[in-house]
């Protein structure tokens, strides 16, 4: 999903650690056409996320429907430039900062307006996916990207605590630990992160939790080990490392409606007619295509509005940005 630059912070103003250390290698590198400079990745970056291979395999996957005409972005750059500013504030910080992060052991705290509140291991929800259904989705990510994602339905996952009555929303909350996640010792946000869906929207088919990616547990910087993933929604939507799940009657004060109202509303729906307070949203870069990444048009709901528009029928989309 496309993702709107959150941080008044240019990273293309940081250079990372590891090119500063290896700047000659690199220039060797690029002047002997190696391509390992592609899309501003740092090369040394690329390399240490070669592909797949290096993580636990997720089994018994069933291809979706969704985005089959789509070629995955390459694993590199779907690793290696992220936005997760718990993991560092450069998109390539996430990847050099991801052994900070420890996926095992995890619990979710699922809690709130439900029936059958409780506590699940990570690794019964990996035991459920495989036990039930398995997606490998492809959808439009950062930037945007195209990303083979594992995972399960959101809806799916949350009837099984059966939510009552008063469950309009869903509030979701990020693992607050600064010592993994260093990012958190900035007063940069409002910590630990915070998001949420309305209960139609969390129930809604192409609302998932991803697992994993390219048929893989997911990496750290991608929001290992459980995170969000609401396609036709901007990616800030998209929390990571969820550690808690509550069912609530009042709209949640997510963490982007709280730091900076002016810019980013509850809904983060993408919609190119409503351009960000500091720039056009009409058009996005295309991670991987290209030195600088080609531009393409952008889409209403992220090109999901067969799908999705009948949740937002008679609301102004300006006013509930």
């Amino acid at each position: 999903m496309i993702i709107k630059q959150a941080s008044r912070i240019r990273p293309s103003e940081i250079t990372d650690r590891d090119v500063w250390l290896r700047r000659r290698q690199l220039i060797k590198a690029a002047a002997a056409g190696s391509g390992l400079l592609l899309g501003g990745m740092s090369g040394v970056a690329a390399a240490l996320y070669r592909g797949p291979g290096d993580l636990n395999r997720i089994g018994n996957l069933r291809e979706t429907d969704h985005g089959k005409e789509l070629k995955p972005t390459a694993y590199k750059h779907i690793t290696t430039y992220n936005n997760f500013y718990e993991l560092g504030y450069g998109k390539r910080a996430p990847a050099e900062n991801a052994g900070f992060l420890k996926p095992r052991p995890w619990t979710i705290k699922v809690f709130g307006e439900c029936n059958r509140p409780s506590v699940v291991d990570i690794e019964d929800v990996l035991k459920l996916d495989q036990e039930e259904r398995i997606y490998r989705f492809r959808c439009v990510e950062a930037w945007a990207m195209v990303v083979p994602w594992v995972g399960i339905p959101l809806g799916d996952f949350l009837k099984r605590f059966e939510p009552n009555s008063r469950a309009k929303y869903v509030e979701f909350t990020t693992l607050y630990d600064p010592e993994q996640l260093p990012g958190q010792k900035r007063n940069v946000l409002d910590w630990p992160y915070r998001e949420g869906l309305r209960m139609d929207e969390a129930m809604h088919p192409l609302a998932f939790l991803a697992t994993g990616l390219y048929g893989e547990v997911l990496p750290n910087q991608n929001g290992a080990p459980l995170r969000l993933v609401v396609p036709w929604k901007y990616g800030f939507k998209n929390i990571k490392s969820i550690v808690s799940i509550r069912f609530t009657e009042k709209m949640p004060n997510n963490t982007w409606r709280r730091t900076a109202s002016d810019e980013y509303g509850f809904y983060a729906n993408v919609n190119p007619d409503v351009p960000h307070p500091r720039w056009s949203q009409k058009r996005h870069r295309v991670l991987g295509k290209g030195l600088f990444g080609s531009k393409e048009d952008t889409l209403m709901f992220n090109g999901y509005a067969e799908e999705v528009a009948h949740l937002y029928r008679g609301m102004d989309l300006r006013k509930n940005f």
